[in-house]
């Protein structure tokens, strides 16, 4: 079916984007994908970069940008955080600790949905909040399947390693004591959007003296059917 509007620059933008919802991509696989010319696809790719809608990783691919983000959350149309609340708010009830969603963008990952702890020391992460992806468990999930290239950007610097992101592949959950903060410890499992690629990371959050120093041991499970739960309704609401 023909989905032009007859406004081009705005059809071949759009070609952009949608191959970008795929994952990264170069100058060439973005080509490849949409039929436009190189130059054409550089300077939409550069204006699309000029107002954050597109962005560059580690590896100077083209990903989505922060602006995207910053529309839906205006709109409230984000669909993921909109869905989310009931699982986050089952997932504090259940494990006693702040609950969050976080989602990459670029080098960067931002907390999308978040419920706090009602009482008590809390781990408090505002909706916005932006943490890097070298520590921590949300980045461990967000980094641990991504394509290869994406991996080895990531581990630059980063306070966990390829065989970290191994052992999260492996048993479906993270877990990280003091990476992003000193006394903070964390849990995270992946959220896909049903058997899809892995959309976000779902976590708890809290001090270490509470979750001690090895919380997946204790609360991976309850991450990981939480993450499950949201998956699935994220599947059946497409």
């Amino acid at each position: 079916m023909d989905t032009a509007s007859g406004v081009g620059v705005i059809d071949r933008s759009v070609k952009i984007l949608e191959r970008l919802e795929e994952g990264p991509a170069t100058l060439l696989q973005l080509v490849d994908a949409t039929g436009i010319s190189r130059p054409t696809v550089h300077r939409l790719a550069a204006a699309l970069m000029h107002h954050r809608i597109v962005a560059r990783d580690d590896n100077s691919r083209y990903i989505l940008g922060k602006r995207l983000h910053e529309f839906a959350t205006a709109a409230g149309a984000d669909r993921l955080t909109t869905l989310a609340e009931p699982v986050l708010n089952w997932l504090r009830e259940t494990t006693g600790e702040s609950a969050q969603i976080f989602r990459a963008y670029g080098q960067a990952r931002v907390c999308v949905a978040s419920v706090e702890r009602p009482i008590g020391l809390r781990d408090s992460i505002p909706v916005g909040t932006e943490f890097s992806m070298k520590a921590g468990s949300a980045a461990q999930v967000l980094l641990a399947w991504q394509d290869h290239l994406s991996v080895a950007g990531g581990l630059h610097d980063a306070a966990f390693s390829s065989a970290t992101l191994a052992s999260v592949r492996r048993r479906g959950w993270a877990q990280s004591v003091g990476e992003r903060e000193a006394g903070v410890a964390s849990v995270s499992a992946p959220v896909r959007n049903g058997s899809g690629p892995v959309l976000a990371a779902i976590s708890i959050s809290g001090p270490v003296e509470r979750l001690t120093r090895n919380p997946g041991r204790y609360h991976g499970s309850t991450v990981v059917t939480a993450a499950s739960r949201l998956s699935r309704i994220l599947e059946h609401e497409a």
